[in-house]
């Protein structure tokens, strides 16, 4: 994958706020291999899942930090000067202006949360 036509993205919200979701239903449905939803919004932010294997692309956010959670699999993150590597359970917070290279080896599903005005792609 090397452009943004290759990502499934959207960036409506899902679920309004005292809505259920599960994560598992969505995870199910999906057959994309880089997927990613807004599910709700807390605030200014919003939160949203990445169901995700291969890679996405050399990019960064100017204006807004970028937090992963990984629910399963594994994402790997590489940075200019290292690697990251989060595994189930793990997460990490990009900060703005740091290029960073996600990827996943395997089926991976993540939650993100970031403002609501990031461009997922990158500025």
């Amino acid at each position: 994958m090397n452009n943004s036509q290759d990502y499934d993205i959207h960036l409506d919200v899902k679920y309004q706020q005292l809505e259920r979701f599960d994560v598992a239903e969505i995870v199910a449905a999906c057959d994309e291999p880089w997927f990613n939803q807004t599910l709700t919004q807390v605030n200014e932010s919003v939160v949203r899942i990445g169901i995700v294997q291969g890679e996405f692309h050399w990019h960064k956010h100017d204006d807004d930090d970028e937090f992963f959670f990984v629910l399963e699999g594994n994402l790997i993150i590489e940075l200019e000067d290292r690697t990251i590597d989060l595994r189930p359970g793990q997460g990490v917070t990009i900060p703005k202006g740091v290029m960073h290279f996600p990827k996943a080896p395997v089926k991976t599903v993540m939650l993100m949360m970031e403002t609501s005005a990031i461009q997922p792609t990158g500025d």
